[in-house]
């Protein structure tokens, strides 16, 4: 999973309004697949230059199979540096990127084998080539069941029952005791043997350094007294030529980060808010990309200490919030709509979409007074309820990075469910703090983030799994079911597309009744980008190929 704090730079002061339609804000949707990137050939973009790029908090920790290393900012920057064997394409859809691979296909089918023709000419920084031995640490780390790594999410990969050398050193096999569909994802990014193959290797050898490389780019300079880090592009790739000379990744709050795309030290910023968009539309040497990624809004709820271990709270909550309001709120005065998502595991423009919020996606603050009367939580004289002397106070963590938005919609949530008697008090925390100390550690009782780029279903499979001792995957709330982790499970199974969709959303309705997450919208994207920056913007349900990234001649 790539998880993002909630973070449409933006301000966002107006009220919550009960008008609001079924699908949050009415502005149209962008068709499924598109993108919005200014796309130009190679022979219009100028060799040279420098991109420079906000982020929203310096990263500790580049490992991003481990479960500090789990944030989209990091999954970004190693995509430049690492390998990716697959880029997914404006409509999701995966294929072997030629610098790695020759070729990678299903060669048997009981069981599931995978075989991988790679490039003679890819080698890690060391000198050595790619080969099985990678592959073999990658599956050894993360889907052996080690607790020694501390793993994110070891789906797919705990499925292979064996890694070996093919017919000669550049061909790699992965025998499967299940079939897996979405094999695809499955070693991007793929990781070297020779800093991954030990538990200290994987859970510190990545922290605050990049060991090894093997991508177009390669670590220029990491300020962090700056916060600043500086990718450059690397003299001994052997793939197409980066169109840039540097990449620049500048760490910002979204306020400033505004600022400075203004004051032309930074070429791409989020716009999605009226106020900051219509600051941005007008600015000179500015334009402005929209669509939408793979990318919902939600509430974390923990359902493993405090008073959200009560399914019947934890559903109180959700009949308490208003997502209608909310979404109305995020998508005043955009281009875009916000729509009200109604599935984890799908956007609303995606096939296999189907809402199953019903009762429990539903605005009704009776209902949720009823809730909590049977349980046992009443009224008292100052409105807040009480329980046996104990107090129905949540503790609403949030980054210190979250933008307005963010903290608007947080705000908005404290009203809500203080209407129903609920007490909410918002906690700010320090941005690097945020996954290691508190959403790793259940150390909350509402979060709120985004979740981005889960084009592969079985991505989602460790939010909604069930944790495994001290093992939580990326289920920061702890709540899950047997029947949905065997649904999860199957579904990453199955290779029929239709039935495996049908697993999904099976899973999907008991998510809701389990009360999981408060899930909001689907957050469009609105970028201002920095005139003549060819190939970048938003990129449907793919990747950006930065390679192609530079500026028009």
């Amino acid at each position: 999973m790539c998880l993002l704090l909630c973070a449409a730079p933006a301000a966002c002061t107006s009220a919550a309004r009960d008008h609001a339609d079924a699908r949050g804000s009415r502005a149209p949707l962008p068709a499924y697949g598109s993108s919005d990137i200014h796309p130009r050939p190679p022979g219009q973009v100028r060799q040279g230059g420098t991109l420079t790029l906000p982020i929203t908090q310096w990263p500790h920790q580049f490992n991003a199979y481990h479960v500090d290393g789990a944030w989209d900012d990091v999954s970004t920057i190693m995509g430049l540096l690492e390998p990716r064997l697959f880029r997914v394409d404006a409509r999701g859809l995966p294929h072997p990127d030629p610098a790695y691979l020759r070729s990678a296909t299903v060669t048997s089918t009981a069981p599931q084998t995978v075989t991988y023709r790679l490039a003679p000419n890819a080698r890690w920084s060391d000198g050595r080539p790619l080969g099985w031995r990678d592959f073999d640490a990658q599956w050894r780390a993360l889907g052996r069941g080690d607790g020694r790594y501390r793993v994110a999410d070891p789906s797919g990969y705990e499925d292979i029952t064996g890694v070996s050398q093919g017919a000669d050193a550049h061909e790699v096999r992965v025998t499967f005791k299940e079939p897996f569909a979405d094999w695809q994802r499955l070693f991007t990014p793929l990781y070297p043997a020779a800093a991954f193959a030990t538990p200290a290797q994987f859970n510190t050898a990545w922290q605050d350094r990049v060991p090894v490389t093997a991508g177009p780019f390669r670590i220029g300079t990491a300020d962090r007294a700056g916060q600043t880090l500086t990718v450059v592009s690397d003299p001994r790739w052997w793939g197409s030529r980066p169109r840039l000379d540097r990449i620049v990744f500048r760490t910002l709050d979204p306020s400033t980060a505004v600022q400075a795309f203004l004051n032309g030290e930074v070429d791409a910023v989020n716009a999605a808010a009226a106020d900051v968009l219509d600051r941005l539309r007008g600015a000179r040497d500015t334009d402005i990309r929209t669509g939408y990624a793979w990318d919902d809004v939600q509430v974390a709820l923990n359902g493993a200490a405090g008073p959200l271990t009560d399914l019947q709270v934890r559903r109180a909550v959700l009949r308490a919030v208003d997502r209608r309001a909310l979404a109305e709120v995020a998508g005043n005065g955009l281009p875009v709509g916000v729509p009200l998502l109604g599935n984890h595991f799908f956007m609303t423009n995606q096939p296999g979409y189907a809402d199953h919020a019903g009762p429990w996606g539903t605005y009704d603050l009776k209902e949720a007074e009823r809730l909590l009367d049977r349980q046992g939580w009443h009224r008292t004289g100052d409105g807040v309820r009480r329980r046996g002397g104990r107090e129905l106070r949540l503790r609403f963590v949030l980054s210190q990075s979250t933008n307005r938005l963010g903290l608007d919609l947080s705000q908005l949530i404290q009203q809500m469910l203080r209407r129903a008697g609920i007490a909410v008090d918002i906690q700010k925390v320090p941005a690097d703090a945020y996954l290691p100390q508190y959403l790793n550690r259940g150390n909350f009782d509402l979060a709120i983030f985004r979740v981005t780029g889960q084009t592969y279903p079985s991505a989602l499979y460790p939010l909604y799994r069930q944790p495994a001792g001290n093992q939580v995957y990326e289920n920061y709330g702890r709540v899950s079911s047997p029947r949905i982790d065997a649904l999860l499970r199957e579904a990453g199974h199955t290779l029929d597309p239709a039935r495996r969709n049908g697993l999904y959303n099976q899973a999907d309705a008991l998510v809701w009744q389990q009360a999981h997450d408060v899930l909001l919208y689907q957050r469009p994207q609105v970028l201002a980008v920095r005139a003549g920056l060819a190939n970048y913007g938003v990129a449907g349900l793919g990747d950006i190929d930065y390679t192609a990234v530079g500026w028009e001649r």
